[in-house]
């Protein structure tokens, strides 16, 4: 089955090839034209945003590293079904000769325009130079470039796209585009503030924003969103946006978003924290400074905290608190430079939560593990019938959370839990309502992004998950975007899931990088244990199942900043 598969797609690819080939011999006939500026926009992906790029099966990434030049460069997660190809259209004259280069870097990257010319590379160590000429038909006013790689021969990049000649529209366009819409703020630092609003539209083409404090302008994108740095801490700012087309003509400003940047070193809580799990009674366990100078990261999640028999913590209801393996790593890590958090709880095992009495004895259940490890942050794990869907335990943790962070000044809280791929379920909804109630103040919500039952889309099940849970906790507490993302941590699972979803390193990047963009607090999965290739070994508990480098999803979270 596999052979027949593969076979499809190398039948196109010889097909493609011949095609490229003669793209390629007439382009080279092609007659010399008057270079112009290049009439892209995001042309090296500097934006750090992806737009007005777009990639098929989002499978398109901005990446820091290997680019050609400057900080950014274009990765396309190929995959056996799908080439990742990206494109954006942009306003042309007719009759008129263009010159398309880029610089590409993989297996079999392709460079052209749609309906014209395309040129190929077959396989470079590094970045090389495409180039390619077309003219455009006698009223044609646009054309879409691409570039894109080929199915199952991995990621490729691509960096420095040009398009040299005249940019559409003439001295004849006097039309001016929509005004944009849905300008909000997605997050602010005492010195920054983040913002995003909905594409506007023109009858030759959009070229670019102009983002407005007051009625000075401060900022000129090429996409739909930007952040406007060197702000004052505490001071409030109001912010517009037009949009404007390559004849110069400009749309009306947008409706106002006002924020008021924080205080000192970020918004919401101000805690951020890259912190992928490790379990010590399970999968092989690695050697946590052999990870921590692999890959950079400094904080790991370390499962899970259990119930020993009456209310007392112990790591995996087996080992003890102190003095046993888990300690000697914890002292591992921090003499490292590095710190823990501690995940009480999880899907299965005897757990404090369930089984505590009371919020008190509970509270004073985590307060032990306080105490032994000094601890600046704790999570709690809530997961199953026992504890998640169990409205009166959910009540015992949130209140005995409540408590310890009275108790321990400075102490961090989260709660992690499932989700839908639209946002929290039932139970998690209630949580987020009882947390209100209750008045826990707890400082991140983590959703766990997996196992939503065949849920293929890694990325954008994660994005609309999170998205949803912004929504919940905006509705619920009455934050803005910027405060609901700083409480949101994101946690997922490496590889393949139980129910066999994918997330491949890719995948894990462009979620890292929209956590990033998005600024929330916290970024973790499961597990450190697993994340080692075994490409063909299922879901096993040393290994992700797939293909991968070592610690390759570990060294994707130390990128993660908030």
């Amino acid at each position: 089955m596999r052979t027949r598969s593969l076979g499809r797609p190398w039948r196109r690819f010889l097909a493609l090839l011949g095609t490229a080939g003669l793209a390629l011999a007439g382009a080279v006939a092609l007659p010399g034209t008057a270079q112009a500026a290049n009439i892209l926009t995001n042309p090296g992906l500097e934006s750090g945003a992806l737009s007005p790029w777009s990639c098929t099966g989002n499978l398109g990434s901005v990446v820091s590293s290997p680019t050609h030049s400057g900080s950014k460069a274009l990765a396309g997660a190929v995959s056996a079904s799908d080439i990742a190809k990206c494109s954006q259209s942009v306003a042309v004259q007719p009759n008129t000769t263009y010159a398309l280069t880029g610089w590409v870097r993989g297996s079999y990257v392709y460079l052209g325009v749609d309906g014209g010319a395309s040129t190929w590379t077959s396989s470079p160590s590094a970045y090389s130079r495409l180039s390619v000429s077309f003219t455009t038909g006698a009223s044609q006013t646009s054309a879409t470039i691409y570039v894109h790689g080929w199915y199952a021969q991995g990621t490729y990049h691509a960096d420095d796209v040009s398009l040299d000649g005249p940019g559409g529209g003439g001295g004849s366009d006097t039309q001016a585009p929509t005004t944009p819409s849905g300008l909000t703020s997605t997050g602010k630092t005492s010195s920054s503030v983040s913002l995003s609003w909905n594409a506007a539209t023109d009858n030759v083409g959009v070229t670019g924003y102009d983002v407005y404090s007051g009625s000075a302008k401060v900022l000129t994108v090429s996409g739909t969103s930007a952040t406007v740095s060197g702000l004052s801490a505490a001071t409030a700012y109001t912010f517009t946006v037009r949009a404007r087309d390559a004849a110069g003509n400009t749309s009306g400003a947008s409706g106002s978003v006002s924020v008021t940047t924080a205080t000192g070193g970020g918004g919401g809580t101000g805690f951020k924290q890259a912190a992928p799990y490790l379990f010590e009674g399970w999968g092989d366990p690695p050697s946590a400074s052999t990870v921590m100078s692999s890959t950079g990261i400094k904080w790991f999640t370390m499962a899970f905290m259990l119930d020993g028999g009456g209310c007392n913590p112990m790591w995996d209801s087996s080992r003890p608190l102190t003095g046993g393996v888990d300690q000697s790593v914890i002292n591992q890590i921090r003499s490292a430079g590095g710190d823990i958090v501690p995940s009480f709880g999880g899907w299965q095992g005897s757990k404090l939560g369930a089984n505590c009495s009371s919020a008190s004895a509970l509270a004073a259940a985590l307060q032990k593990v306080i105490d032994a490890y000094s601890l600046k942050a704790i999570d709690m794990d809530i997961e199953n019938t026992d504890e998640f869907e169990n409205e009166a335990v959910q009540a015992r943790i949130l209140t005995a959370l409540k408590t310890v962070k009275a108790n321990n000044p400075g102490l961090k809280t989260i709660v992690t839990f499932g989700t839908s791929t639209t946002g929290p379920t039932y139970y998690g909804n209630r949580l987020i309502e009882q947390a209100k109630s209750l008045g826990a103040d707890i400082d991140v919500f983590t959703i766990m992004p997996f196992d939503f039952g065949g849920g293929s889309d890694m990325y954008g099940n994660t994005v609309n998950a999170t998205e949803g849970l912004k929504n919940k906790l905006k509705s619920t507490f009455g934050w803005d975007d910027a405060t609901a993302y700083a409480h949101i941590g994101i946690s997922g699972m490496n590889g393949l899931s139980d129910q066999q979803e994918n997330t491949t390193p890719a995948i894990w990047t462009q979620i890292r990088d929209w956590s990033n963009s998005h600024h929330i607090a916290r970024l973790a999965f499961w597990a450190v244990n697993r994340d080692r290739p075994c490409p063909g070994g299922g879901v096993v508990s040393n290994c992700s199942g797939i293909s991968q480098n070592t610690w390759q999803f570990t060294s994707i979270t130390a990128g993660f900043t908030g």
